[in-house]
């Protein structure tokens, strides 16, 4: 079970940094390849994607880290 934690951790992690580079790189003209396909449902909805994957990447990376550390006690 805690290798399932730890998984989601850093997943949520890889998402939530996904989401932050992909914003990053919005402003030089570039997009990471496995993002491109948000720019085809328009801007709002690109940021709109870019906000959850942050979010719910960081929610994931707190909430599974923090259960993973307290079992670890």
């Amino acid at each position: 079970m805690d290798k399932i934690k730890n998984n989601l951790a850093g997943f949520g992690g890889l998402m939530a940094l996904m989401g932050l580079v992909s914003s990053a790189l919005y402003f030089v003209d570039y997009e990471l390849t496995l993002l491109m396909w948000i720019d085809l449902w328009g801007e709002t909805a690109a940021w709109g994607i870019r906000a959850g994957l942050i979010v719910v990447g960081t929610v994931l990376a707190l909430v599974f880290g923090l259960m993973g550390r307290q079992t670890d006690n």
